[in-house]
């Protein structure tokens, strides 16, 4: 789910034929779903046409994640933790991807230093957007030489590499 803050701006003169036209675009290329939803979205837009200056609205939106999309991320983290050998589980394989894509939040630790605590990437937490997002990143940080000299300690950067190569390679990735 994502959460979008809106702020009103100071007051902006707009003409009335340039709220017009604002409208159609608004109400024309995106609407409600039947007639309860068109009625919901033009009192969603009324709400924010009437805030005043500094009054905050938060919106919070959610796309549903992709089954096809999430099974095949899914199924690279396992053929890459199998073929990895320094991380004995799965648990501790995904955590190390999380952390290493920068899915994370950072709370304090031992003597105020932060840590890297990782997130969920499960439907509840995850829209579609965010999930891709994370698998870009997740390769993006596979493909790096720390991700290499990690998972495989005793090789070689390029013959890890090549074994890195070869598992995405078969997603297309």
């Amino acid at each position: 789910m994502a959460e979008i803050t809106l702020i009103k701006q100071e007051p902006v003169e707009i003409s009335e034929e340039d709220r017009a036209i604002a409208r159609r675009v608004i109400f024309s290329v995106i609407d409600g779903l039947g007639e309860r939803g068109r009625r919901q979205w033009r009192r969603f837009w009324n709400r924010i046409f009437k805030l005043q200056p500094g009054e905050m609205l938060d919106i919070k939106t959610h796309q549903e994640r992709l089954g096809w999309y999430h099974r095949r991320h899914m199924s690279l983290e396992q053929q890459m933790f199998e073929a990895q050998e320094a991380l004995e589980t799965f648990r501790t394989f995904r955590a190390w991807l999380k952390i290493g894509a920068g899915h994370v939040e950072y709370v304090p630790g031992e003597g105020g230093q932060l840590q890297a605590v990782p997130l969920s990437i499960s439907y509840a937490e995850l829209e579609q957007a965010e999930m891709e997002a994370f698998h870009e990143a997740a390769v993006t940080f596979l493909r790096s030489p720390r991700a290499a000299a990690q998972l495989w300690p005793h090789m070689s950067a390029v013959a890890a590499g090549n074994i890195i190569d070869r598992v995405l390679g078969g997603f297309g990735e």
